[in-house]
C-alpha cells in the first residue's frame, strides 16, 4: 500500500498535501483499491467554504458511492477537471494526477488533527 511520507491523512482514508495556505486533498490508495474502479467524481462545492467533515463531493466506483469529506475547513478553490472526463486518474494515481480539490484553508490549527503517514499506516494494517 502506498502511504508517501509528505503528506498528512484522515480517518477517512483522504489524504492532504499543504503548501503555504493552500491545501491539495484526495484519497488515498488504500480508499481506491477498497472502492474499485472509479467512474465518476462530483464536486459541486467550488468557490464555497466548508467547515471540517462536511461533504464536499462524491466519488462512485462501479459498486458504491461514497461521499468525500472536508479533512479541515476551508475554501474550495479548485477542483481537478481532468477527473470529470478520466476518473480512472484516481484509481492510476490518487496522489499527483489522481487530486480532486484545492482549497485555502481557514484555520491552521486544523492541521494538528491529521494523521502521519505512519498513524495512517497503523489504522489501515
Amino acid at each position: 500500500m502506498n502511504v508517501p511520507k509528505n503528506l498528512k491523512y484522515t480517518n477517512d482514508h483522504e489524504w492532504v498535501k499543504v503548501d503555504g495556505e493552500i491545501a491539495t486533498i484526495g484519497i488515498t490508495d488504500f480508499a481506491q483499491g477498497e472502492l474499485g474502479d472509479i467512474v465518476y467524481v462530483e464536486v459541486d462545492t467550488l468557490e464555497e467554504t466548508l467547515d471540517k467533515e462536511e461533504v464536499f463531493g462524491t466519488v462512485e466506483a462501479v459498486k458504491t458511492v461514497s461521499d468525500l469529506f472536508m479533512p479541515i475547513s476551508g475554501e474550495i478553490l479548485e477542483f481537478n477537471e481532468s477527473l470529470e472526463t478520466n476518473p480512472e486518474k484516481v484509481n492510476d494515481n490518487p496522489y499527483e494526477d489522481g487530486w480532486m480539490i484545492k482549497i485555502k484553508f481557514s484555520d491552521a490549527s486544523e492541521l494538528e488533527d491529521l494523521l502521519s503517514p505512519e498513524d495512517y499506516e497503523n489504522t489501515i494494517s
